[in-house]
């Protein structure tokens, strides 16, 4: 497994965990470039998941739909072997903030 797959990996299990609904889009052929690498959505809330490994960056394209993700409401998360571990804090954020709007 790559170290990207390994992020993937750890970021699908806490998805799972929080019983998020979520897949990973394939871009190749008829797909489109730029995509997150994980799209989720949880109690509500759409979030794109960048994951990248080592010394990988973001492309301009990534950052794009991040933004446009962000621009519409969404949020775009970009997560690494050290934060993937934030998409918890995320996710137990905005079940927080569900709870405190009912």
């Amino acid at each position: 497994m790559t170290p990207e797959g390994k992020v993937k990996k750890r970021v699908s299990k806490i998805l799972k965990e929080y019983g998020a609904y979520y897949f990973s889009p394939v871009t190749g052929g008829f797909g489109r470039s730029g995509v997150p690498d994980i799209v989720a959505c949880y109690q509500g809330v759409f979030i794109g998941i960048e994951c990248k490994a080592g010394d990988n960056k973001l492309t301009a394209l990534q950052l794009k739909n991040l933004e446009d993700i962000h621009t519409n409401g969404g949020w775009g998360m970009i997560v690494n072997e050290e934060t993937a571990g934030d998409v918890k804090a995320v996710l137990l954020y905005i079940k927080y903030l569900r709870e405190k709007i009912k």
